[in-house]
């Protein structure tokens, strides 16, 4: 999006130790920090990227939040999918615009939002009512009404079924992805593929044995390991901090079946 920021949009407020701030606009708005209050009106009409004074005369940047940025900071009401590991996810399933997707385990949303963004038709799975009324407010959020055309989140159970046939990709978030296989065989079309994110190594290792019985091959797991740089000046070294293990990612893809 471009062009003048508008009342109902959301914006992205950071300050000189970037500290960042998630802001909905509204017209007589106020948005308030330890530094002071803006206005919202002194940002509707403004520009991205323009820098505007507190009360207290700290200064703030105004920002279109990117899809990074939202993930980190929108409501939740479990664990997210980190950006490093939606991105790979991403990749590892070569999701495509059109894509049928289901996924199970949808928690906050931010995994859907990363399809979705990327042009994927999803179905999520999630057992909890208010898990899925929190994906579904935060995918809306941020992508538009539009987008349900393409999202629909189902209170179900994948280890008890999939009701879907022909998919172009399963992704799953659930601590026993091996219990979905024989579900997945049956949903996936043949070089279809299924992409399982664990936290455990032991929980990669037991889907892995899984994915040696039934119509399953080339079978890959990976995790992503994040280290920033700090640059300043003639001062270059590795951040003190690392973004290091927070999942592992599996892949495999579905066999045609034999006569």
């Amino acid at each position: 999006m471009s062009g003048p920021l508008q009342a109902g949009e959301l914006v992205l407020l950071t300050d000189r130790k970037d500290r960042r701030y998630l802001v909905t606009l509204a017209a007589g708005g106020e948005f308030h920090t330890h530094a002071g209050a803006v206005d919202h009106d002194a940002l509707i009409g403004g520009t991205e990227g323009m820098r505007v004074r507190t009360a207290r005369n700290a200064e703030l940047t105004v920002w279109r939040p990117t899809l990074r940025d939202y993930v980190l900071k929108m409501p939740r009401g479990a664990q997210v999918v980190y950006p490093k590991d939606s991105a790979a996810i991403l990749m590892q399933a070569d999701v495509f615009p059109g894509a049928r997707v289901l996924e199970s385990g949808v928690g906050s949303g931010a995994l859907s939002l990363s399809l979705l963004r990327a042009g994927a038709e999803v179905v999520g799975y999630e057992i909890r009512e208010d898990f899925a009324r929190q994906a579904v407010d935060n995918v809306t959020r941020f992508l538009g009404s539009e987008v349900t055309a393409r999202y629909r989140v189902e209170i179900r159970d994948c280890y008890q079924g999939i009701d879907a046939e022909g998919l172009d990709r399963v992704v799953l978030d659930l601590p026993e992805p091996w219990q979905v296989m024989d579900h997945a065989a049956s949903a996936l079309h043949p070089g279809g593929s299924l992409v399982a994110y664990t936290p455990s190594i032991q929980q990669a290792v037991q889907l892995r044995r899984a994915c040696e019985t039934g119509p399953w091959a080339a079978a890959s797991t990976m995790e992503v390991l994040h280290r920033g740089w700090h640059i300043q000046g003639d001062a270059v070294r590795p951040n003190h901090r690392m973004v290091a293990h927070t999942g592992f990612i599996t892949t495999v893809r579905r066999l045609a079946d034999q006569d």
